[in-house]
């Protein structure tokens, strides 16, 4: 593939960056309305390698505000479905495809025997957030973690910060979080992207949600149904990848 591809990145961070960037390896869980924004842009930026983690398919709830969700993909794995679409972007980058439900009772990702420069955390399941989160912290792989698209509507109100020092720590899912982190001594440390805005649902709907791994092990829970509309996911999602390569490259000003 010919060489134009980045072009118009290495005018603006330059070459040697641009290839610091083709060696880097990246873990996304989660591929939806942020995680998905986030694995484009960063395929984009020219990352060479990429884990990605979603063990769901596409439905038509989808469609709003996912970047693979069309009416002719409904069904099909959303790991498929990137593996592709990035590949079509990059045909030189490496693909790594774990399909299945990232929980904290096995081990279908593994933290110490394999280097990673970065993850971006897109999971909207509690235990499995902070279980990941957990895990970085506690093995030093620098993370940030989505904390602020659903039940929003404006993305000029989304910003980078710290967990210590995130502004409206009453969100519900917020508060949650950071209690819970709490409780396993991790006050500060992780990044995070989360929203000034207060959230909003106009009915609160909970499904209980039952799932099997590939292991065959049964997870079976009750999940909060967020609004989502098609502006915040995204935003959110190239937050996260502009983070991850500005921490990643060098000074280039």
């Amino acid at each position: 593939m010919g060489s134009e591809i980045f072009d118009r990145n290495t005018l603006f961070w330059g070459k040697d960056n641009q290839n610091t960037l083709k060696t880097k390896n990246i873990a996304i869980f989660g591929l939806g309305g942020v995680g998905g924004y986030c694995a484009e842009t960063l395929a984009r930026a020219g990352i060479g390698n990429l884990t990605i983690i979603d063990f769901d398919k596409v439905s038509q709830s989808n469609i709003n505000r996912q970047i693979i969700a069309l009416n002719s993909t409904i069904g099909e794995k959303k790991t498929d479905l990137f593996k592709n679409r990035l590949k079509d972007i990059n045909p030189d980058i490496n693909i790594r495809v774990i399909d299945d439900f990232y929980n904290n009772e096995e081990i279908i990702f593994d933290f110490t025997n394999e280097k990673y420069d970065y993850v971006a955390d897109a999971i909207d399941t509690m235990r499995s957030k902070i279980n990941l989160l957990e895990n970085c912290y506690k093995n030093n792989i620098p993370v940030i973690s989505s904390m602020g698209a659903g039940n929003r509507i404006d993305p000029t109100k989304l910003y980078i910060s710290d967990i210590k020092d995130i502004e409206n720590k009453n969100a519900p899912f917020v508060s949650n979080v950071i209690y819970q982190l709490k409780k396993l001594g991790i006050t500060e440390g992780i990044t995070v992207v989360t929203s000034r805005e207060k959230p909003f649902v106009q009915n609160k709907i909970t499904e209980n949600e039952k799932i099997i791994t590939n292991s065959g092990l049964e997870i079976e829970f009750n999940k909060i149904i967020p609004s989502s509309t098609p502006f915040v996911a995204p935003v959110a999602g190239i937050y996260m990848a502009y983070h991850i390569v500005n921490s990643l490259i060098k000074e280039f000003k």
